[in-house]
């Protein structure tokens, strides 16, 4: 992340590329206080609006309020990219297998009470027009834009914050653990509440702005009340029984939640569930081979003309089992814009090939991934044997030293990227060259060299032997939506095997293997590595156990951060764990950008010295891609989880010339 701390600095700058204006001031408290304004160099608030002429239609007929009194006093004023856009047309993309709902979250559904403006620089207004950050980081104020409306045209108020807060969140049938750093919630009016952490919370600001903001802004009260059973006395049983639910939780879960037994959640699968996004389910996301969703009429954005968005009617994601499927649809014109699954450097010549046929063009991403293969074997292993080897350091770096990246790189990344272990990219404060370099050299001699010294006995086949005499065998699981992955993961068995470690790639859904991992059941997996650029300090979970993403350690992981229905049993993590832990509680506790850049720096000393996981190349350049007609598409975008790409540059205001 950068120097200076997004929604901390002393001070801000006034943005003018996507929306009307953002002031700071120090008001009479000591709060930072910040707000939307017009400036010479944005755009005021358009005094009238316009409207799709589907809704138009609809107004005329009755059926629909007029644009002026669905919109709030004071609609979110989008400055688009290149010029005031079109109505009409939908736009097509793609889901790859049954856990893609974060492309969801990225593409219509980014819209919280904050978020990142469209160069990842600032925390701006987004459903909230102000807020007010306490200097100590416990304490943070919100205020509503006034007569907000979710897409059922019911009006969005602080009571909607404040059920998810107390009577979600807070409610123990419903939520088992409140992490921790547990928060509450006061209520001034409709349009101001406040939330206040236990101890500091240096993140917040940046959780409202990535996915993590999702609850503040998903639980409408006036239909979600009715399957709760602190406010349906009267007929919940029959709901009950009339869903097949196994009670009121599971229940409520299924229509405001993550849906029990489901890698899917309601905000995805339940079409009547209101929301406050642009375009709102219509084909839910479930065992199906399509999702779509259309405008919402009561969106609170416009642009610079007073037209309320989005421009496009309708949004469509063809639902598929692999990723070559979504690169074959890509390459016959049938996919409009997408940057996930098949953007590889691989498969840039094919569709560089169609480019004239699928009638698409390039953009490009900045990446903030410092992996594209991060190895995770499971140091918390549930056979003891296996998790005594995996946890020893020599057996880790003997691997690493087994694994010839060049030629990984030179066969599977046409020879564009760079050898790289898991750490933060270059140009960044707390940047550690030698984690990013160490073991990353190919040494057959010296790989086992220390492999013999934790694995001495063989077989007849020249296999390494556990101490309890069996073969050392090791399940390296990966995703049949990533073929990169797949790719590399046997090129890595096969190195492996030549220094005595028996291994064999298993490709699967990647709902199934998130669960396996959640639950512990993996020997080792492949996954992205994220965290290499502004989202390092806060997706640290390759640095040290932060979570159940934490996938190399996930029960420490899970010691640490608490979550609510664990899956699996908490282990105790080692002195060096629990101290890069200790470190990452004083750089939440403090809004010092400085602070926390020299705390995060001693974080990653240790993982230098442990050597959790590893990885095998940093990605080189990123592109998407999108139809050569579809406009008010940045040239470049960052790319990144925690950015939730391409949310903030305002999907809303694409369109078709």
């Amino acid at each position: 992340m950068s120097k200076r701390m997004p929604g901390f600095s002393r001070r801000r700058f006034l943005k003018t590329s996507a929306f009307a204006g953002v002031s700071v001031v120090i008001g009479a408290n000591g709060q930072r206080v910040v707000a939307e304004t017009a400036t010479p160099e944005a755009s005021p608030l358009p005094t009238t609006f316009s409207e799709s002429p589907l809704l138009a239609d609809q107004v005329a007929a009755g059926s629909l309020p007029a644009v002026a009194d669905r919109l709030p006093k004071n609609p979110m004023v989008v400055t688009p990219v290149e010029q005031v856009g079109n109505y009409g047309g939908t736009w097509r993309t793609a889901l790859v297998g049954g856990g893609d709902s974060f492309w969801l979250t990225r593409t219509i559904g980014y819209d919280f009470l904050l978020r990142w403006d469209p160069d990842w620089t600032e925390t701006v207004p987004n459903i909230a027009a102000s807020y007010e950050a306490s200097e100590d980081a416990r304490s943070y104020t919100f205020t509503l834009r006034e007569g907000l409306r979710w897409s059922d045209g019911e009006p969005f108020t602080s009571a909607d914050v404040e059920f998810y807060v107390n009577d979600v969140y807070r409610n123990a049938d419903l939520t088992s653990s409140q992490g921790v750093n547990p928060y509450t919630i006061s209520v001034a009016d409709e349009l101001t509440f406040t939330l206040t952490w236990e101890k500091p919370e240096g993140f917040a600001l940046k959780n409202m702005c990535s996915s993590a903001g999702t609850p503040f802004v998903g639980y409408p009260k006036h239909y979600l009340s009715q399957f709760h059973k602190d406010y349906n006395t009267e007929n919940l049983d029959a709901l009950v029984a009339e869903e097949g639910a196994a009670d009121w939780v599971e229940l409520f879960r299924k229509k405001g939640g993550s849906i029990p037994g489901t890698p899917y959640n309601a905000i995805w699968a339940n079409p009547e569930l209101p929301r406050m996004h642009a375009w709102a389910i219509k084909e839910p996301y479930g065992d199906t081979t399509r999702v779509s969703a259309e405008r919402n009429p009561y969106y609170f954005k416009v642009d610079t003309a007073g037209n309320q968005l989005p421009y496009f009617d309708s949004v469509t994601f063809d639902v598929m089992q692999d990723a070559e499927v979504l690169l074959l649809k890509a390459a016959n014109g049938e996919i409009d814009f997408t940057e996930r699954h098949i953007n590889t450097n691989q498969n840039k010549p094919v569709l560089a090939d169609s480019l004239e046929k699928a009638n698409i063009r390039f953009f490009d991403l900045i990446l903030s991934d410092m992996n594209v293969n991060a190895i995770a074997l499971n140091l918390n292993h549930k056979d003891e044997v296996l998790r005594d080897i995996f946890q020893n350091r020599d057996f880790r770096i003997g691997l690493s030293l087994a694994i010839n990246r060049q030629e990984i790189i030179d066969t599977v990344f046409v020879g564009q990227d760079e050898a790289w272990q898991l750490s933060p990219r270059r140009d960044l404060p707390f940047f550690n060259e030698t984690l990013a370099k160490q073991y990353t050299e190919y040494d057959v001699d010296l790989a086992n060299e220390l492999l013999d010294k934790v694995l001495p006995d063989k077989d007849g086949d020249g296999m390494r032997l556990r101490p309890d005499g069996e073969k050392i065998s090791i399940v390296i699981e990966v995703s049949t939506s990533a073929q990169q992955h797949v790719d590399s993961g046997n090129m890595v068995a096969g190195y492996w095997k030549e220094v005595g470690v028996d291994a064999v790639v298993k490709p699967e859904d990647r709902s199934l293997l998130f669960a396996r991992a959640g639950t512990n059941d993996h020997d080792c997996l492949i996954w992205t590595g994220d965290g290499g650029f502004k989202d390092a300090m806060f997706d640290s979970y390759w640095y040290f156990p932060q979570s159940t993403d934490s996938y190399w350690a996930v029960a420490w992981g899970i010691w640490y951060s608490k979550p609510a229905d664990p899956g699996v049993a908490p282990q105790e993590p080692p002195e060096a764990a629990k101290q890069q832990m200790d470190l990452y509680d004083q750089l939440r506790a403090t809004a010092d950008p400085d602070k926390q850049d020299s705390l995060f720096a001693d974080i990653l000393a240790i993982a230098q010295e442990q050597f959790w996981a590893m990885g095998i190349n940093l990605p080189g350049p990123g592109y998407g891609f999108c139809k050569v007609n579809m406009r008010n598409v940045p040239e470049v975008m960052p790319e990144s989880a925690l950015f939730v790409t391409p949310g903030p540059v305002n999907p809303q205001q694409f369109y078709y010339e």
